[in-house]
């Protein structure tokens, strides 16, 4: 009966779990661990440069690759971990902004990863760069799966598109290194596209609304396409263009220094791990433009040596636990 009282009672929910149910071993990876760790494999790519640049030994470079090495190599083991448990996680894990950007992350990874390889082990790192980069696009194929059934709302352009579409450019600097030219040249034209269709897209936004405080250092990822296409010329000899986007890398980054206070209003999350790989390809960047630039690039190299690993260590501290997963909407294997 419609008046009948048992039909207004509230509806009965199963007690709380005491204790709590404790997840599998690595079945909630976040994808949010991989932009530090990008930021930390650039930064190595960086100091070699660096050090090239004054004729010092690399050595020192190549001990922070091989301390940060490992580190991805976990990170990506984990990950691998949760997606055996469910394969179809990573459906999940894409819904959310945070994770699409870390997974494009893991992959631009392997991609450094090879970059720095390609010194000691050139077959090795073209595997590696063969590897990441069908890795990625298979991601970009995913993502945009995911993005065609999301909400229209869930649809729109943000920064973190550059590291999905444009995220491929990471492997011209290891194509560069590893002696084939063509397929770096062929990276950066391909990827120039969607870049300024993002960066367009972007700046109309930026005009026509405020995006939210605790978004905003994702505006940082902005500056990483034009510093890597800058050092992706200047690696292959198109010095005209490398110093184009050398100019651009520069008004991009002056502008987020300009508002870095208004950028960092909401305090530090883990989104800030958005400002370590566009500073050190930025550092990069200056420092194979050599000439008036390198001392700019030397200097922001010493900033980086210790804003980087600070960062990275702020967010990569908050993956025990759970923490991480739980501030990032990580999916759950």
């Amino acid at each position: 009966m419609a008046n009948d009282p048992v039909n207004f009672r509230p509806k009965a929910y199963p007690p709380p779990e005491f204790p709590p149910r404790k997840a599998p071993a690595f079945a909630r990876t976040p994808p949010a661990v991989f932009p530090v760790i990008l930021g930390l494999l650039g930064l190595a790519l960086a100091l070699r440069a660096g050090l090239a640049r004054v004729g010092l030994p690399e050595g020192l470079g190549d001990l922070v690759a091989g301390l940060v090495l490992p580190v991805w190599a976990f990170a990506v083991l984990s990950y691998g971990v949760k997606l055996a448990r469910r394969p179809g996680v990573i459906l999940d894990d894409l819904k959310v902004m945070p994770a699409r950007a870390g997974l494009a992350a893991a992959t631009m990874g392997g991609m450094a990863v090879a970059a720095l390889l390609a010194p000691f082990a050139p077959r090795v790192a073209l595997g590696m760069l063969a590897i990441s980069l069908v890795a990625h696009a298979g991601l970009a194929l995913l993502v945009g799966r995911v993005l065609a059934a999301a909400p229209p709302e869930g649809q729109a352009v943000n920064p973190g598109w550059h590291l999905t579409f444009v995220g491929f450019i990471v492997g011209g600097v290891a194509a560069a290194q590893l002696g084939l030219p063509g397929l770096a040249r062929g990276l950066l034209w391909a990827t120039l596209v969607p870049a300024a269709a993002i960066w367009g897209v972007s700046l109309v936004q930026l005009i026509r609304r405020v995006p939210p405080a605790p978004l905003r250092p994702l505006l940082a990822i902005h500056l990483a396409p034009a510093s890597l296409f800058a050092t992706v010329a200047a690696q292959t000899g198109q010095e005209g263009l490398a110093l184009a986007f050398g100019v651009l890398a520069l008004g991009i980054f002056l502008a987020l220094a300009l508002g870095f206070r208004w950028i960092t209003e909401a305090g530090f999350s883990p989104l800030w791990g958005a400002f370590t790989f566009p500073l050190a390809a930025f550092v990069a960047a200056l420092i194979r433009l050599g000439g008036v630039w390198t001392g700019a690039g030397l200097g922001l190299l010493v900033v980086a040596l210790v804003a980087v690993p600070v960062v990275a260590w702020k967010v990569l501290s908050l993956w025990p636990g759970g923490r991480l997963a739980g501030k990032t909407n990580a999916a759950e294997a």
